[in-house]
């Protein structure tokens, strides 16, 4: 018994024709014809005397030049990246990075600042508001530190609370900003600085309550916190600047005294060249590196150079005002 059946076909004046053809569809040219009408297949490319093509697609053009740029830029990165293999591997290419950090001048910090418009955005009638939140366990002096600092360049309004989290807080804490004797009007200040003693497992800091995820971590608030200065450096200083931040951070603050002992053998030997880590200049990796030794108890350990360059660190009234705050 057959499963299904099919229409017969029939062959009408040389063609071969299905029977009830359907006209709810386009039509198809006949395939089915014999070869003296059977439709001509699709045209080439006519190919000219020359042999070059006559008729060129234009989509297939676009293709191709397009092809040629990227081939061509690509050579252009491979060139480059040749050159640069090979500076690398000349002996030229080791030199001294204290040589270009000696020409990188910068100017004081307290005779330059940054546009705080730009970095903070700009809000008509409402004072720029910082607020971080530190554990009372762990002070970020680092971060007491440029405020100080901070405090000499512009007028900030400073603030220390304490949040339902934290039970108790020492008095020299609550007191960590002094008193601000001089009560102006809020629109009068600069910049807002605001501290609240939480329970949180790291420093967090925001200056945008509504829009911005938290800034965390102690380094990271302290290279905001220093780049309000406006100070700028070239590739290498930066470099510089932000590994030894991490270092003070992640080996002499949390590291095992291995680290630690390493990590002042690195110092003792950047400050035989240098007054500071980085140059002539005071930056953010002199603040928390020196903070993270008054922390740790690492400080009577130091050699001869990381002494002096503590005393250095001593002598300037932001770093004498934290000193009262760990006694």
């Amino acid at each position: 018994m057959p499963m299904y059946k099919v229409r017969p076909f029939h062959r009408v004046g040389g063609e071969v024709l299905a029977e009830q053809l359907p006209t709810c569809m386009y039509r198809l040219p006949n395939l089915h014809r014999l070869p003296s009408t059977a439709a001509s297949p699709l045209p080439l490319p006519q190919v000219g005397a020359r042999g070059q093509r006559e008729e060129v697609d234009p989509s297939l053009q676009a293709l191709e030049s397009r092809q040629e740029e990227i081939l061509k830029r690509l050579y252009e990165l491979k060139s480059a990246v040749d050159g640069l293999s090979k500076m690398i591997q000349t002996p030229d290419a080791d030199f001294d990075v204290t040589n270009i950090i000696q020409t990188d001048e910068c100017s004081p910090l307290t005779t330059n600042g940054a546009d705080l418009d730009l970095m903070l955005g700009k809000d008509y009638g409402a004072l720029k508001d910082i607020v971080i939140n530190a554990n009372p366990s762990l002070p970020p002096l680092s971060l007491l530190v440029l405020h100080s600092l901070l405090c000499e360049r512009y007028k900030i309004l400073s603030a220390v609370h304490t949040h339902s989290s934290v039970k108790s807080v020492p008095e020299n804490l609550l007191k960590c900003f002094g008193e601000q004797t001089k009560k102006q009007p809020r629109h009068e200040y600069q910049l807002g600085f605001t501290l609240i003693w939480k329970d949180v497992p790291k420093p967090q800091m925001k200056f945008s309550i509504q829009t911005m995820c938290p800034i965390e971590g102690e380094g990271n608030i302290a290279r905001f916190l220093f780049s309000l200065f406006g100070q700028k450096y070239n590739a290498v200083t930066s470099t510089l600047i932000d590994s030894w931040v991490d270092t003070a951070i992640f080996q002499l603050k949390e590291g095992s005294s291995k680290e630690k002992g390493a990590v002042l053998r690195s110092m003792n030997a950047a400050l035989g060249k240098t007054p500071w880590l980085v140059g002539n200049e005071l930056t953010v990796a002199d603040i928390v590196a020196w903070c993270a030794l008054q922390q740790t108890g690492s400080a009577n350990a130091a050699p001869a150079n990381v002494q002096k360059w503590m005393k250095s660190c001593e002598n300037l009234a932001p770093f004498t005002s934290v000193m009262k705050l760990l006694k």
